[in-house]
Order: C-alpha cells, then sequence, then structure tokens
C-alpha cells in the first residue's frame, strides 16, 4: 500500500480535471505537466533578450546581424557572480544588476538616436534639454497629437524596459542557481573559448556593456570639467576692450549680411548622390553673379555640432568659441563676451536679425547685440503653415530687404539672416520665384502639394536625400538671386553653412565641415582676406582651407580691424 493510503483521515475519490483545464494544461499555458514548457521557453526568451542588450551596439550603422554573433563577458562574469553568492544575497543583487542594464539600455537607445541625428553618443549630463526641443520639431512636423503621443511612448518605453530588464535578470539568476551543476560546466567552457577568441582577436568576443557602463561614467566626469574649464575661458577676451573707433574700420560704410544656411554642409557639395543640384545651383550662381560685378572667396568651418542644434554654431560663429553643447550656450549667454554683431553695433552699424523659426521670445539677442529683432511673426508672412520651416527663404530675404535693407538713409546694416528652408521634412521646395511675385508670401499656397509635411520620409532615403540637396540648392538660389536684384557696391555678404546633415542623410563619419562663402563686389575687402588661402568662387575646392569654426571671429575682427593678439588657425 501506498504512503498515501496509510495516512490518517477521510479518503476522497480522484476527481478529474474540467475538460478545459485539462486542454489548457496541454498548451503549457494553464496548471498540469504542459507548465514547464512555458518556463523553459520564457526562460529563453529571457536569455536571448538579456544577451541582445548585452551586445547590440549604441550607433544605427552598426546594427547589423553580424553584431549580435558575439559572446559578451558580461553574462559570464554575470553566471560566475550568481553561482559564488549566498542565495539570500542572489535576488537583490541580480535586481540592481537588472536596473543598471536597463537604464544602459535607456542610454543605448538615445544613443542610437544621437548617432543617427547628431553624429555622436548621447551625454548623460548636457543633453537633456535637447529631447525638449525634439519633441518641439515632431510637434512642428506632425502636430500636437504626434508630440503627445510620442512623449507618452518615450516614457512608457522607458519604463517598461527597465522593468522587463529587471524581471528578465532576475528570472535567470534564479534558474542559473536552480541548475548550478550545468551552469558551471556551461562556464567552464565558455570562458576559455572567450579568452582565446580575445588573444586572438576573433570578432566573436564582446565587453560593450561593460565598457559602456566605464564610459559613461567618464563621460560624466569630462562633460563636469569641461563645462569649467569653458567658464573660465570666457573671461578671456582679446577685443573685449578695442575702442570702438578701432573695430572694422576697414568696412566702414558696408553693410555686412550673414547669411546661414540650414544644414548645407561639405557633403552637400562632395557626396555624388547630393551634389548635382547643389553645385549646379553654385556654377549657375557664380556666373551670374560675375557677370553682375561680384566676385566670391570660399573654403571651410568646422562647425560645432552635425545634424542638428543649429543655435550652438550661430553661438560658434559669433562668439569666437567654441558652443558644442547647451550647457556652454548657457554659460556663453551670461557672460560679457563681444560677439561680431556686438562688435558692429559697438562700432555704430545698425544690427538685425532675421530669424523665420523663431515664434516666441529670444532673449539671445540682447547677448549678440541686435538691435532689431524679426522673428516669424514680425515677418508678416501669409503663406501656407509648412511646420517649422514654414517661411520660404525667399520671403525671408523679401522681407528683410523692405524691412531693412532697402531703407533709405539708413546707417550701415550689420544683419544676422537664418534661412530654414533647408531645414527637414522640407515640405515646399518652390522655385525661385520674379522679386515682385513675392508679396505677402500668398503666392507659396499655390505651390504646396497637398501631402502631409513630413511625406518625403516615407518615401525612402532616396526621396529624402533629393529632398535635402534640393532645398539647399533653393536656399543658394535665393541667396544669389537676391544679391543681383539688390546688391551694391557696397554689400558684402557672408554665406555659411550652420551644420552638416544627419548622418541618415549623408553617411557615418562624414566630418563637420561647412562651406563659407565672402561675396562682394569691392575688390579691396577681398584684398584683405588674401592672406586666408581662400578660393575664388562660390565652390571651395577638396583642398579649401578648413578653420574651426570658433577661430572666424578673430580672423574677422583682426582683418578688418586692429589684431590685439596673435589667431590661430
Amino acid at each position: 500500500m501506498s504512503p498515501v493510503a496509510d495516512r490518517p483521515g477521510p479518503r476522497y475519490p480522484e476527481v478529474r480535471k474540467p475538460m478545459f483545464l485539462r486542454r489548457l494544461a496541454r498548451t503549457g499555458l494553464g496548471p498540469g505537466p504542459g507548465r514547464p514548457v512555458v518556463a523553459r521557453v520564457v526562460t529563453v526568451l529571457a536569455a536571448l533578450f538579456v544577451l541582445a542588450l548585452l551586445i547590440a551596439p549604441n550607433r544605427l550603422d552598426l546594427l547589423t546581424p553580424a553584431a549580435f554573433l558575439r559572446l559578451p563577458v558580461e553574462a559570464l562574469v554575470g553566471v560566475a557572480v550568481v553561482l559564488l553568492l549566498p542565495a539570500r544575497a542572489r535576488k537583490p543583487v541580480a535586481v540592481v544588476g537588472g536596473a543598471v542594464l536597463g537604464v544602459l539600455t535607456v542610454l543605448k537607445i538615445l544613443d542610437v538616436g544621437f548617432s543617427a541625428v547628431l553624429a555622436r553618443p548621447f551625454d548623460p549630463v548636457l543633453d537633456w534639454a535637447l529631447l525638449d526641443d525634439g519633441l518641439g520639431f515632431l510637434g512642428s512636423s506632425t502636430g500636437p497629437t504626434g508630440q503627445v503621443a510620442a512623449a507618452v511612448a518615450a516614457v512608457v518605453l522607458a519604463v517598461g524596459l527597465l522593468v522587463l530588464v529587471t524581471a528578465a535578470v532576475v528570472r535567470l539568476a534564479r534558474v542559473t542557481a536552480a541548475h548550478r551543476r550545468p551552469a558551471l560546466r556551461a562556464l567552464a567552457v565558455l570562458t576559455p573559448v572567450w579568452l582565446l577568441a580575445a588573444v586572438l582577436g576573433v570578432p566573436v568576443t564582446s565587453a560593450s556593456t561593460a565598457v559602456a557602463a566605464g564610459e559613461r561614467a567618464l563621460q560624466v566626469r569630462t562633460s563636469l570639467l569641461d563645462q569649467q574649464a569653458f567658464t573660465a575661458a570666457l573671461t578671456t577676451d582679446p577685443f573685449r576692450d578695442v575702442p570702438a573707433d578701432q573695430l572694422l574700420t576697414a568696412l566702414h560704410g558696408k553693410d555686412v549680411v550673414l547669411a546661414f544656411v540650414e544644414s548645407y554642409g561639405r557633403s552637400a557639395i562632395e557626396r555624388p548622390e547630393l551634389a548635382g543640384p547643389v553645385t549646379a545651383a553654385l556654377a549657375t550662381g557664380g556666373a551670374q553673379l560675375a557677370s553682375a560685378g561680384f566676385a566670391a572667396r570660399s573654403g571651410f568651418l568646422t562647425s560645432p555640432v552635425v545634424g542638428g542644434s543649429s543655435w550652438l554654431a550661430h553661438a560658434t560663429m559669433l562668439s569666437g568659441m567654441r558652443v558644442a553643447n547647451q550647457a556652454r550656450h548657457d554659460a556663453l549667454m551670461a557672460s560679457n563676451r563681444l560677439t561680431l554683431v556686438s562688435a558692429f553695433a559697438k562700432a555704430d552699424w545698425r544690427t538685425a536679425a532675421v530669424m523665420p523659426g523663431t515664434t516666441g521670445e529670444w532673449p539671445e539677442a540682447r547677448f549678440y547685440g541686435h538691435q532689431h529683432v524679426y522673428d516669424f511673426p514680425a515677418l508678416g508672412y501669409r503663406g501656407p503653415d509648412l511646420g517649422w520651416a514654414s517661411v520660404p527663404d525667399q520671403y525671408t530675404m523679401s522681407a528683410f530687404e523692405r524691412a531693412e535693407h532697402a531703407r533709405p538713409d539708413r546707417p550701415p546694416l550689420m544683419a544676422e539672416i537664418a534661412l530654414a528652408s533647408s531645414h527637414a521634412p522640407w515640405p515646399l521646395i518652390p522655385p525661385v520665384l520674379g522679386w515682385d511675385e513675392v508679396g505677402d508670401g500668398s503666392i507659396f499656397h499655390t505651390l504646396t502639394t497637398g501631402e502631409p509635411r513630413d511625406a518625403v520620409w516615407a518615401k525612402g532615403i532616396d526621396a529624402v536625400r533629393s529632398a535635402y540637396s534640393r532645398s539647399i540648392a533653393y536656399s543658394l538660389e535665393t541667396l544669389t538671386s537676391w544679391v543681383q536684384a539688390s546688391g551694391d557696391d557696397d554689400l558684402v555678404l557672408i554665406v555659411l553653412g550652420d551644420h552638416q546633415a544627419a548622418p541618415m542623410i549623408i553617411g557615418p563619419d562624414a566630418g563637420a565641415d561647412v562651406p563659407v562663402s565672402i561675396i562682394t563686389r569691392d575688390p579691396g575687402v577681398l584684398d584683405r582676406i588674401s592672406g586666408w588661402g581662400w578660393e575664388d568662387g562660390l565652390l571651395p575646392g577638396p583642398d579649401a582651407p578648413v578653420w574651426p569654426m570658433e577661430d572666424f571671429r578673430d580672423h574677422f575682427l583682426s582683418t578688418f580691424g586692429p589684431d590685439p593678439a596673435p589667431v590661430a588657425h
């Protein structure tokens, strides 16, 4: 007789489970003998999930199938730690380890996004402000509903990842401890394999998560030290105390216009699939300007940013300091640094900013030295609502001409203009119209396609690249057309890109160089910059000089006025 039968107490007949429970048990989703199957499947999925997170790269261009055929050392270390720990400590350690991996995964996802758009990893100290800017741009492209949906999805994804990763690590720790002998055998086999492969340089080993954790710690320290060094450097400015009557003496009587072309980078004139429309526009525009008596010299500047954050490039160009992040920008705005604009204002030029993408307050105007600001409301645009880049560049230049450049009996003018038509997602790339047709911008209603603002992105990368290059060509055609229509002997036009386009358009590791040109009828101005080594025309060649963008201010002030200190190239 079985031991069960010998136990005291009443005996009950066996009750068979209902049919639906027996069928559910066979699937492994309910109680019964099938349940271990589900547990094993869940464990395998948890292991694959954690493995994928450990070895996934943090750059979009590295996300290939081969990248996942690696053995992460963190998994081997994790198994060893679980086997060595006492039972009471396993779960708390697993929870902490899972949470850390979850946080690193969220940061890795941010890295992928930042590398695709800004060509650099996410900085956990300095880049949180950019997330808000990104949501703002998304809202201008897709509307408030899309913006809110994206914000909610991002929060749900981050929290869900933290919970899911932690749960997966805790489960794997419990299973490892419960199967100690097989775990030890696997560890004894895989550890020598990993070490041998690492020594021989076989690309099947990985320590990406451990390296990432160390890099994050170093990144935080470096960012904090960098900010201290930048703030200290702001106190030294060789041009701050130059008397007004010694500033920009070689430009007296000239109108100086500094025009930033959004995303106009070196790749736009050198990458074969992008350069066609852009180089054609430069060649045609250069010939037309030459026939009107204008000449140009061109080179390259290295922007502090790639893919976005245009205001940091503007700050770098105007201040003579490399402003590569928002913290540096904030420190600069709190300083008394002399900018190109404030230098002109100090020397009695009238200064103005034309900012079609600015819809609210712009407190930076006072720091830069702008006496007049023409933002989106002030421009009086009555054309179609195209999102962030609503105002076509030709309307921007037409409004600037009416409001400032064509005004009679005004003092010499210095203007900063931010052209936005080449800003993604390129909802409208119109032809260059006759200047008498532009009016209040209503004519652009007739040129819209009726497609969604971001329709080009659904057509594939070739369509995106085509729209990008055509938009750059439009911006350049607009500028050369404006010079022909409104330029005179007193005009000095500086045209440059603010940064390269996003890596998803121009490819990874394309650099941060942007073209820069000075256009004028006055040969005396070009003679002054002959020592710069810039090349003739609007199209700089591969061997044209390349300066850091932050060097331009000192070169410019030294060339057209006194030189209080040596300027480093």
